[in-house]
């Protein structure tokens, strides 16, 4: 893995720049603000993470390796490839995205574009706390909780609906993973909700 790269910018484009390492001029693929950092003919450091597939190889810079993480974690989210993650990064600085995942702002997450509804209830749900807390802030209030078990059911088997799953299905995965299948253990405690929501939809994609 390239985790960084350091050397004379040769040329800064709408999404990417050129930056001379060794004398051999790699192409970094980049967000608007960090593009904007740099200068033509000074010397700039990147973080960076090589992305491979089977017909190519791309490389992302970032400002900083806490960027480069959230990038990185992104990915992990089914449906969100290296060019949406970035898009992310575009118009949310990193403690923006840990705010609004944690928050589940769903409003937030779908000014990127090409995140939906769906997109943005399933990066919450597939994310859960793994951004970690605002480094800003020692953490984000969560409102408390007052409605009861079943409204709490109710809002579990709403967002998994939601995503795309038929009502009945999703009721029968809330009720497998409160029952104490493999993701067992949970309870519709207000604490608890969000983890019985991504372990139900573990459970209803068979992981």
């Amino acid at each position: 893995m390239i985790a960084s790269v350091r050397g004379r910018v040769l040329g800064v484009r709408l999404d990417s720049a050129v930056v001379e390492v060794g004398g051999v001029g790699m192409l970094v693929m980049a967000a608007p603000a960090t593009l904007a950092g740099l200068r033509v003919g000074e010397e700039a450091a990147l973080a960076t993470s090589l992305v491979v597939r089977e017909d190519s190889l791309t490389l992302f810079g970032f400002a900083d390796a806490d960027e480069r993480e959230v990038f990185e974690i992104l990915q992990t989210v089914s449906g969100v490839g290296p060019r949406l993650a970035l898009a992310m990064l575009a118009v949310h600085r990193p403690d923006g995205l840990r705010t609004a995942v944690a928050a589940e702002d769903h409003a937030a997450l779908m000014r990127v574009p090409g995140i939906g509804k769906k997109g943005a209830q399933r990066i919450c749900l597939e994310l859960g706390d793994r951004l970690g807390p605002a480094l800003g802030a020692a953490s984000v209030p969560v409102p408390a909780a007052v409605a009861p078990a079943d409204a709490h059911r109710a809002q579990v088997v709403e967002a998994l609906a939601g995503l795309g799953y038929p009502a009945k299905q999703a009721g029968d995965a809330v009720e497998a993973v409160l029952a104490g299948g493999p993701d067992g253990g949970l309870s519709l405690e207000p604490a608890e909700v969000p983890a019985v929501l991504r372990a139900a939809l573990r459970h209803l994609s068979g992981r």
